[in-house]
């Protein structure tokens, strides 16, 4: 069960890094189609920047052994960031097919986060145990 998890884990956690590290690249050098798309769902050009360099530091802190805390921070960053831009699609009336992206990196979110082994777990946080 346990070598199960692990495989599980890793399997959700690769893809959701070289999801949100080319997600980040692309919006890092501001690819026209970022560029119009960030115009279409209203939000400023900048932003690009700060997502995308959010979704690097993001990644490194899942990927790299110990830091528990900060990896429960970078889940929840990415869950935010994702579950975002699903809300922002369905309010300018985008086609379903624009919200496949987010929602699989979302999934992809959970599943490394509910999967991811004991040592890098937050055992507590502010003297309270994790569940």
């Amino acid at each position: 069960m346990k070598k199960r998890n692990k495989i599980i884990y890793w399997i959700a956690t690769v893809w959701l890094a070289l999801g949100m590290v080319s997600t980040g690249i692309v919006q890092l050098i501001q690819m026209e189609e970022e560029v119009q798309m960030m115009g279409h769902l209203g939000y400023p050009v900048y932003l690009l920047t700060l997502l995308g360099v959010w979704k690097i530091l993001g990644t490194v802190a899942v990927l790299v052994p110990k830091f528990p805390l900060v990896k429960e921070w970078a889940y929840a960053g990415f869950f935010f960031v994702m579950s975002g831009a699903v809300c922002s699609h369905l309010a300018v009336g985008d086609e379903p097919i624009t919200l496949f992206g987010p929602l699989l990196l979302i999934v992809l979110t959970v599943i490394s986060w509910y999967f991811r082994p004991a040592e890098r777990k937050a055992e507590k946080v502010f003297g309270e145990p994790m569940k």
